[in-house]
């Protein structure tokens, strides 16, 4: 009898101590739990903050120490750096730095900073801690850049995407908004003309795809949209709460419409018209006036020729406006300085006007083409009819 009540209160002291222990487990597990968080910075003046910044923030639950784990590092004094950004081989890297450091660039530039909290389960929260973590090691951190398809912003998405199994991407690939990566490159770089310019004459016909919303998100801005829509493992909103950070005291991102064809034309139309008429009344100050023109359309389409053929910037491959803009505008350089300086230019010349005038009208045939399509309307309506008045201008022997 004593010995049966001696082992029942053994089980009832062992259970107990089991029970504690397993409650100091399933609190210290509990405490063990990172927060996770995404970072959104508007976009910037300089020409590469054009587009927004984005950072996962991983949260200690010991401490309450903030490490933000950013993507968009790179090195300018790498010996090779330019030459890797001309090629399209940039080197980027994963950097992992105190939350309150990384704000002290976009706090001086009065660029705004939200931060999307997010509920992930335990498991997904400590594995994407640790993820980030093995990956900003120095051997790990590095990575090839890829614009549209590898920056800052995919990278985020895609660590969300494995923690959640590829929950993101199923969630948001089957939708689309109707942007291509031509479009959203031309609206935020809007500010800068310059930018702005450089991307719709240099981008091919592969950027003008429809592009779902998974890929829409190399924009940090579009990413952190597609997040509020998503759902977490458990079916419940993966955004649990949006903390502001940092007021955005800079112009608000650009919203422009892609742009209308017809102004475009009718500045070619009354370029062309200009053109044919001085060029049989004062053909020498028509010369003085296309030689720039033409000097420049052959820089152009050699920058062109050369994103195609020598670089791996492969959303520049194929370009349709080279029948626009092309190298062989330079090769009416001699003609046109005989007539400026009062002498015929010679058949040759005529005949590489016409050959200018008909690449332009391929381009308008090429831009009704459905198989491989670039939204270059509005370059077309504008080279067409300066390309024709030109060539009217000087088509007969003087």
């Amino acid at each position: 009898m004593r010995d049966g009540l001696g082992w029942g209160r053994t089980k009832r002291i062992t259970l107990g101590f089991l029970l504690a222990l397993l409650a100091l487990f399933a609190t210290q597990a509990f405490a063990a739990t990172p927060r996770i968080g995404v970072a959104t910075m508007q976009p910037g003046e300089i020409f590469f903050e054009r587009f927004g910044h984005n950072a996962i923030v991983v949260v200690d639950p010991d401490t309450g120490a903030a490490t933000s784990y950013n993507f968009g590092f790179f090195d300018p004094s790498e010996p090779d750096f330019i030459s890797r950004f001309v090629r399209g081989h940039m080197r980027y890297q994963l950097a992992a730095l105190p939350f309150e450091q990384d704000l002290l660039q976009y706090r001086a530039e009065g660029r705004g900073v939200d931060v999307q909290w997010l509920d992930l389960s335990d498991a997904q929260a400590n594995e994407l801690a640790a993820a980030l973590a093995e990956n900003a090691k120095p051997e790990n951190a590095h990575y090839a850049y890829q614009y549209f398809d590898d920056n800052c912003s995919t990278r985020v998405r895609d660590s969300l995407d494995r923690v959640l199994g590829g929950g993101l991407r199923r969630q948001i690939e089957g939708r689309s908004h109707g942007s291509t990566y031509r479009s959203e490159a031309v609206r935020l770089a809007s500010p800068a003309w310059w930018m702005w310019l450089g991307f719709d004459v240099g981008l091919g016909p592969s950027s003008d795809k429809p592009l779902p919303v998974w890929n829409e998100s190399y924009v940090p801005m579009r990413l952190a949209a597609a997040l509020r829509e998503v759902k977490n493992s458990e079916g419940r909103p993966l955004v649990k709460s949006e903390q502001p950070i940092l007021p955005h005291r800079l112009p608000p991102e650009p919203q422009e419409p892609p742009p209308r064809w017809w102004p475009w034309c009718l500045v070619g139309l009354a370029l062309g018209i200009a053109a044919a008429w001085a060029g049989r009344r004062q053909p020498r100050v028509l010369a003085a006036v296309a030689l720039p023109f033409w000097t420049l359309s052959g820089v152009l389409g050699a920058l062109m020729l050369f994103i195609w053929l020598g670089t791996q910037h492969r959303y520049g491959w194929a370009n349709n406006n080279l029948l626009l803009l092309s190298p062989l505008a330079w090769l009416l350089l001699p003609g046109g300085w005989r007539v400026l300086r009062g002498r015929d230019p010679g058949p040759w010349f005529r005949r590489w006007l016409a050959v200018l005038a008909v690449a332009a009208v391929a381009a308008l045939f090429l831009y009704w083409l459905p198989v491989y399509p670039q939204r270059n309307a509005h370059w077309v309506a504008l080279m067409l009819p300066i390309q024709l008045g030109l060539w009217l201008a000087f088509r007969r022997p003087r």
